[in-house]
């Protein structure tokens, strides 16, 4: 028997998690979390095989909540599955300790087989990403600009090359407007930037907002 907590803000993703896993053979428990608190308290009193992870959690940067769980829960593995393409996040996600990344449009299969390589101890990354992974090792290539951000200045930068002002940033992170303006500048010093039209501009070309 298998134990899955699932955590996603949507109950429609839940639901279809669990209908995947119902159809495969032997039993499997379920645990639901919409918000990070509840994650937290279900991956604290309860034992669980797996976590399946969102990143986005109504405010929560899904990467803060990863290494929350993996403090609380060392041998805990943790798959993120997420909207965000696997060139976005998944460095960063495997940074802070997943085991295994997948985007919510993989075939069923995949998740499937993501799920049973984590728990079983493997780590699960997909033959895109791997390839992808391996060409850059062997290309030996610099890292770019936006990979020497904090996973906090990564969010500031998406969020301010979506169009958010600060004021909209610090709500949405439930931060001062202070501490907003300080990450914006430390983004485009390390990023050898000079305005947010500059910060978009790359973010566009790079391909790191939605």
């Amino acid at each position: 028997m298998s134990r899955i907590l699932i955590v996603d803000d949507h109950e429609v993703l839940r639901d279809g998690v669990k209908r995947i896993f119902d159809k495969q053979p032997g039993a499997t428990v379920f645990g639901e979390a919409s918000t990070a608190p509840e994650a937290l308290r279900l991956a604290r009193d309860e034992a669980w095989d797996v976590v399946v992870l969102d990143l986005s959690l109504g405010g929560r940067n899904g990467l803060e909540v990863l290494k929350e769980l993996r403090q609380l829960r060392p041998h805990l593995p943790v798959l993120i599955l997420s909207m965000h393409s696997e060139e976005l996040f998944a460095r960063r996600a495997f940074k802070a300790g997943a085991a295994g990344y997948i985007t919510k449009d993989s075939p069923r299969t995949e998740l499937v087989a993501a799920v049973n390589k984590v728990i079983q101890g493997g780590t699960y990354v997909s033959p895109a990403l791997a390839e992808k992974l391996v060409g850059d090792l062997r290309r030996d290539t610099d890292r770019p600009p936006h990979e020497l951000l904090s996973d906090r200045e990564f969010e500031v930068l998406r969020l301010i090359a979506s169009g958010k002002t600060v004021s909209e940033i610090a709500d949405i992170l439930a931060l001062s407007s202070g501490t907003i303006s300080t990450y914006r500048t430390r983004i485009l010093e390390k990023m050898g930037l000079k305005t947010n039209a500059e910060l978009t501009l790359y973010a566009i070309h790079n391909k790191l907002v939605d």
